[in-house]
């Protein structure tokens, strides 16, 4: 029973992978078999990114974040 239910689903993957074979398959003008030329599109996504603005954040030249006013002033925060 087993080996019959082998058989068959051996047989389903075999007519489900034809297709996609024979379209795979490219001929030129006199049927000869030549290779496929491939299509490829370029996706390009953009990235839109809003900055998250805190007020008295300041970025310096060294690339770290610190106050720039208040009880705070001069110490490091979290960049936004």
């Amino acid at each position: 029973m087993i080996r019959k239910l082998m058989t068959v689903a051996a047989a389903i993957g075999v007519l489900a992978a034809t297709p996609s074979v024979a379209a795979n398959s490219c001929r030129d003008a006199q049927g000869k078999f030549v290779p496929c030329k491939t299509v490829t599109t370029k996706k390009t996504t953009t990235k839109v990114t809003t900055a998250k603005v805190t007020p008295g954040v300041v970025k310096g030249t060294d690339g770290k974040c610190r106050f720039s006013s208040g009880a705070k002033k001069g110490q490091f925060t979290k960049c936004p």
